[in-house]
This record gives structure tokens, sequence and C-alpha cells, in this order.
């Protein structure tokens, strides 16, 4: 029996799709790429936004069209919230919700032997428990995903997240550990730390463990040389975490905060939990203590309410505080949230203008900080071959800028000091120093 599965969103999505692929594995399936013709389709949805929804529903009808008789199993966050609505789309035969995963396999069986719709999603409001779904094998032989925590308590008024992942659960430290080792001994170098809400990691365990616990225990591991972590509150970095984490050989020098807007009454209204001059507070504190710290962010533009003032102070804000690379989103109105029971809803042409002036300021912010680089040398995790040139390689320093050099042996997965000789809009061409 032949398998694919698709994975729309966050990187917990496709740490989770990995795991789910080696579940199929174990039980025999051949793993198959989507576009192809396969007897079990699977989709791991994301629902943060209206396109994530749709993207979904497109993702269905087209494995119904390779292969009417498959099985189309639709799993993840856009189940967990509208289970009824997915079952009801034709073709669909396996409803999963976000923490029922780890059952796929069982459940694709039981359809393919019961031809008996499935729709499985627990109450994950309820259920505290983090689901285990471990991954021992990765395609990717440089950088593997390590899932440390699941849910998120914050509420915020534009998103549908907690509902579909529910209240938070951290893994077992102890289970954390042995995955990294298990990792290092099938020849990865570089993990990085994933979760829904990862600066809440511990809040559900005894015995003072968080995050900071976490880094400390993993930067012992032998045979890791870096670790990175996903997307993190900046309410995390208080200068206690800070001067801690800045001893850590191995944490890389690149942290993602999320800001979504620096206007702080458009911040009230989204329930976030900082000012923007908390916010710039601690980038500076980051930027003094780090040396090279590279710190990117998302924004969100066109929130309702978001009047043209306030997008000036977001603009401002942003110009001034001059971030490594900003993630520019529209607001999509989420049914079930309190942001889109606001009257104000701001229009899709005015959505675009300041999403386009947000794009152009990035553009210019990051090359200027990858231009700070030039003439510099810097150690670089090569990954992978170009696909259009045989003798170029990509990789990326710890602060997580690209990096693209020629060289005539093979140097995928392969540390190698390199100096940066020319800038680029969003990478550096280098050569390699030692070859």
């Amino acid at each position: 029996m032949k398998v694919a599965i698709t994975t729309l969103g966050c990187r917990v999505n496709q740490y989770e799709s990995e795991a789910m692929v080696e579940k199929f594995i174990k039980d025999g399936y051949e793993v198959t790429e989507y576009d192809e013709v396969s007897d079990v389709y699977v989709i791991n949805t994301c629902t943060v936004t209206n396109m994530g929804d749709k993207k979904s529903r497109q993702m269905i009808r087209r494995a119904r069209r390779l292969n009417d008789a498959a099985v189309i199993a639709v799993v993840g966050c856009y189940a967990q919230i509208a289970a009824t609505e997915v079952a009801s789309i034709d073709g669909v035969d396996v409803v999963l919700g976000s923490r029922n995963k780890g059952d796929i396999v069982y459940w694709v069986n039981r359809y393919r032997e019961e031809k008996k719709q499935v729709i499985e999603v627990s109450d994950v409001l309820k259920n505290k428990v983090f689901e285990n779904l471990n991954i021992k094998e990765y395609k990717d032989r440089t950088r593997a995903f390590v899932k440390i925590q699941d849910g998120c308590n914050r509420f915020c008024s534009y998103c549908l997240i907690p509902y579909a992942r529910g209240a938070v659960c951290s893994k077992k430290p102890e289970k954390i550990v042995s995955e990294v080792y298990e990792l290092a001994a099938n020849g990865f170098k570089e993990i990085l730390l994933s979760g829904i809400h990862i600066a809440s990691f511990g809040l559900d365990l005894e015995g003072g463990w968080n995050l900071v616990r976490v880094l400390e225990e993993v930067d012992k591991v032998p045979g890791i040389e870096r670790i990175r972590i996903g997307s993190i509150d900046p309410t995390f970095f208080t200068e206690g975490v800070i001067e801690k984490i800045k001893s850590f050989k191995k944490l890389c020098h690149h942290f993602h905060l999320s800001l979504q807007s620096g206007c702080d009454e458009t911040l009230k209204r989204m329930n976030r939990h900082y000012t923007a001059k908390e916010y710039k507070s601690v980038v500076e504190n980051i930027r003094s203590n780090i040396e090279g710290v590279s710190i990117t962010t998302d924004v969100i533009v066109g929130f309702p309410g978001e009047s043209q003032e306030e997008f000036d102070k977001t603009y401002a804000f942003l110009k001034d505080l001059e971030l490594s690379k900003m993630h520019i989103f529209k607001y999509s109105p989420r049914k079930g949230t309190k942001a889109a029971q606001i009257k104000k809803q701001i229009d899709g042409n005015i959505k675009e203008d300041r999403s386009h002036k947000l794009i152009a300021l990035n553009n210019i912010l990051e090359k200027k900080h990858i231009s700070e680089f030039k003439g510099k040398c810097m150690n670089v995790l090569y990954e992978l071959k170009s696909p259009t040139s045989e003798d170029e390689y990509e990789g990326y320093t710890d602060n997580y800028i690209k990096v693209m050099v020629k060289a005539k042996q093979n140097i995928e997965c392969e540390f190698h000091i390199t100096k940066f000789i020319e800038c680029k809009d969003d990478h550096l061409i280098g050569e390699v120093q030692e070859l």
C-alpha cells in the first residue's frame, strides 16, 4: 500500500507529519509524493487563516482526482475546529483532531476494513496529556525538529490555536533529552526545539522545569553542535533568562520574537501581553548581551480598528528597531474569535497597501542586516546542493543568514568556515576557506 502526506502550516505540523510517516513505514506502507497516485492520502491541516482552510479543501479535492478509490484522511487543526464541516466534504473518509494523529495508521486501516467514515476528535480543552509523536529517521540529515510542547493558554483575540491545540502540554524532559541523544547518534548536527507556545514549556510539569532548563540539558548532548528554538513570546526573555542563555555554547544567535504590532492600542485589542516599549527593551537587552544576534518577527497588518495613525506607529517602530527580518501577514478574520466580532474591519485594499509598505521596509532592513557581515568569516552548516548548479551549495550561519558557495567536492551536512565576499538581497555569497 502507498501513502502520501501533505503538510500545511507550522513547524509543529511538519514534525507531526514526519512522525506519521514513520508510523506508516513501520506498518509496511510505501511513502510517495502527494502528486502521485497513492492508496492513502493524509492532509495535515492548518487553520490559522481562512487561506489555510481553503488550501486544505484544495488538497482534499486533488487527492480525490488522483485516485477516486483512495482513503483520504484529514487530520490536525482544521479537522479539530470544524470536524463536521470536514467530514461532509465529498470523499473524506477519516477525520482526526490535533491530538489524535498518533493513531492515524490504526484508523486508516480500520476504515479500509469496515468502509465506515471515522471521526475521532478529542476535546483538546480538557485533554492535557502530551501526545508523544517521536521521530527517529529524517530525510534531512542536517537539522531535526524536536517537538517539546503543545497547546497555548494565551487566547490572543485573533487566534483559533488554543481551540485547535488545547491547553499547554509539555513533553517530559527525560524524553526530550533521550530523543536528542538518539538524533545525535543518527548523525544530526542541529536540532530545533519547537512547540505551539514554547515559552510556556513546563507550566504543567512538577519540579520547576522550564525552557531554560531544557536548553541547559540539551546543550550538554555530545554530537549536537547547534540548538535552535522556534518562534517565542518576547516576555520569555527576562534579564535573568538572557544572562543564563548567553553562556550556552550551542544555542544559535537567532530568535524569532512574535510582535504582531508596534502600536500599544492595537496590541491591547489583540490581547498581547506586552507593550511596544517592553518589546523594544527585550530586543535591546538581547542585542547588548549576544554578539551578532539576528532577531526576526511576525507582523499583522489591517487588524480590526487599526487606524492610519496606529499603522504609522507600527511602521515607525519597526523602522527604528531595524529587525533582521519581518514576516508580514494581512489580518484574516476567524469565526469564533473576538477579533472577528469587532465592527471596524479593515478594507482589503488598505490591508494590501499596508502590507506592501512593510514588505518594502523589510527588504531594506534585511539587506542592511546581511550586508553587515560582508567581509567576515563564520561557520556555516551546508544543508543542500543547489537544484540549478552541480557545484553550488546552500547553508546557514548560526544567526540564520542564508549563504551560497561553490565547491568542487560535496559539502552537504558539513560545517565549514566561510568568508562572505558579496551581499545579495536575501543571502550572502561566500568562499569556503579550508577546502
